[in-house]
């Protein structure tokens, strides 16, 4: 029930005092860039804290956002060391190597030989079949992370079938089916053809690397598209702003931030919330998608 001023002072004293009994301290704050949201007031203070008292103390900061330390405020970025780790996502080879590892059984086990010949010869056939390397790049797009990989094969395991005690590839796409994250896929299906346009826009600015993704920027790239193939599905300016609207309504795109709330909706920057992967599968299924859009998809792959 404490204030944030007697939190703060709290946590000064306590810098303050295993300072002084020569204790470090070690801040892990996990999805970073959301503390960069706001005022960024518990960011400002607990750096602040560590330059005004004598302490042995380390904030780090874990983000999968490469410019999460350019959402920092000025103050707070004055105090940030700009140190950074960029931790790149495991390569095809590498998630096979850890498959095998976690699943192949060693030889010396308890169980007898036979059975664990058997499940092994059957695992490396299933690891040499294209369709099984097209699941792990499928499951890799939307999540690469080794607590990811283990969910899938939990579940993997538990399709296999009892009798014959041995996995099959039937096993992992049962798992990648399971496990995949449907919710956006779903949305996608009522979204008209003009927010798929918005939508691969954005993603168009995003590949570009465009800084500033707002409304204007969107209706910018828009219009280049439309200029350069001559597309018949171009609205009214109006028209695009109501469908702009409808996607945050449906959570697949929200703005950068709570600041800006007197600001108009065209000029307050935006992200998209559905990863490239989901949206080109999404296109693939919708009934009436223009082949446009595909090929937009594809040259920006």
């Amino acid at each position: 029930m404490a204030s944030f001023d007697d939190n703060a002072q709290f946590m000064v004293s306590m810098l303050r005092e295993c300072g002084l009994a020569h204790k470090t301290i070690i801040f892990v704050l996990d999805e970073f860039d959301l503390f960069a949201q706001g005022k960024q007031l518990f960011l400002y203070s607990l750096l602040d804290a560590m330059q005004s008292v004598t302490s042995q103390a380390v904030v780090i900061g874990i983000s999968c956002r490469l410019d999460a330390d350019q959402l920092l405020e000025k103050r707070v970025r004055s105090r940030f060391s700009h140190r950074k780790l960029l931790f790149l996502p495991p390569s095809r080879e590498d998630t096979e190597r850890l498959l095998e590892h976690i699943l192949l059984l060693p030889t010396n086990s308890s169980f007898p030989h036979e059975y664990v010949t058997a499940f092994n010869v059957k695992l490396l056939k299933i690891f040499a079949d294209y369709k099984f390397k097209e699941i792990v790049d499928t499951l890799s797009y939307s999540d690469s992370t080794v607590n990811h990989l283990q969910r899938f094969l939990f579940s993997t395991v538990s399709h296999m079938d009892l009798k014959s005690g041995l996995l099959s590839l039937e096993n992992f796409k049962a798992a990648l089916s399971t496990i995949q994250r449907q919710p956006k896929l779903e949305v996608l299906k009522d979204c008209s053809i003009l927010e798929l346009y918005i939508l691969v826009c954005m993603k168009r600015l995003e590949a570009k690397e465009q800084e500033l993704r707002n409304f204007n920027a969107i209706m910018k790239e828009y219009k280049s598209i439309h200029d350069t193939f001559q597309t018949s599905n171009y609205y009214a300016r109006n028209v695009c702003l109501r469908a702009f609207e409808h996607l945050l309504q449906r959570e697949l795109i929200s703005f950068e931030d709570n600041r800006g709330h007197g600001q108009s909706a065209e000029f307050r920057p935006v992200k998209l919330l559905i990863s490239r992967p989901e949206l080109y599968q999404g296109l693939k299924s919708y009934p009436s998608c223009p082949a446009i859009l595909h090929k937009l998809m594809d040259r920006d792959g």
